[in-house]
């Protein structure tokens, strides 16, 4: 792999003892997300007001911003209260569009096979897990699930990471995180957390984009051919999309 300074570190997968996973954008694709703050939610604002879609939108990408990086971001009660909409509920109606990214239960049952410890840590708020989980099914491989409500703090608040290795017992330096979010990545390499991997396509539906700071992957098929390879399976080169990948 390759820390933020882009020096070269060979890919060990005998290294790395624990494995976080991110839930939107990195296991589950984002459009859902995306679709049901950008074009569900100002639809039924719209109505409840009786001002246009796009007025509507423009007010709440207002409203949301004002919340970033913090857990008031993703709390569905607070945006039910705040939005006068039931958002569980209408989440809910619209489950059909949770989807779990292509190969990823094949790099959860590589992870189980290879004896890490795996743990989904995610900003969603419980009843946004309980919602996706059982829609997605994917919940069964992990060995805890923690939602940032539980631990008190966003993911991209420092105080996260200290706060879930006490709860969690890991050695940062044997972990590895993988996530779509840079500023997460970033705030984790600050707390020691060793190998960082950045998804760049967390929706279907939107061009990948990828990081100038950590390794990029647009699916999970290409940490098992990385860690097959340092397992000597494979060379140690993978090729993504007919580029080359190297961690």
């Amino acid at each position: 792999m390759q820390n933020s300074a882009q020096t070269a570190r060979t890919f060990s997968w005998d290294a790395i003892a624990t494995v976080l996973l991110d839930m939107d954008g990195t296991l589950l694709d984002k459009h859902f997300d995306d679709y049901f703050w950008e074009v569900y939610i100002p639809e039924h604002y719209s109505l409840l007001h009786n001002i246009t879609v796009e007025e509507a939108a423009m007010e709440l990408l207002e409203r949301y911003r004002s919340m970033e990086n913090s857990l008031l971001w993703s709390d569905v009660e607070h945006w039910s209260r705040e939005l006068g909409l039931d958002i569980p509920e209408l989440k809910l109606r619209i489950d059909h569009l949770i989807a779990v990214h292509p190969h990823v239960t094949d790099f959860l049952d590589f992870c189980r096979t290879q004896g890490k410890r795996l743990h989904l840590v995610t900003n969603a708020h419980p009843r946004t897990l309980a919602i996706k989980l059982d829609k997605a099914g994917i919940g069964g491989w992990f060995d805890r699930l923690i939602c940032a409500d539980e631990v008190g703090f966003a993911k991209e608040q420092p105080q996260f990471w200290a706060k879930l290795q006490e709860m969690l017992c890991f050695d940062p330096a044997r972990s590895l995180l993988a996530d779509d979010t840079e500023k997460v990545l970033r705030t984790a390499e600050r707390y020691g957390i060793g190998w960082l991997v950045h998804v760049a396509r967390p929706s279907s539906r939107r061009p990948a984009v990828r990081s100038a700071l950590y390794p990029s992957i647009d699916s999970f098929r290409e940490l098992i051919d990385l860690a097959a390879a340092a397992c000597g399976r494979t060379d140690r080169t993978t090729h993504a999309h007919g580029k080359e990948t190297r961690l």
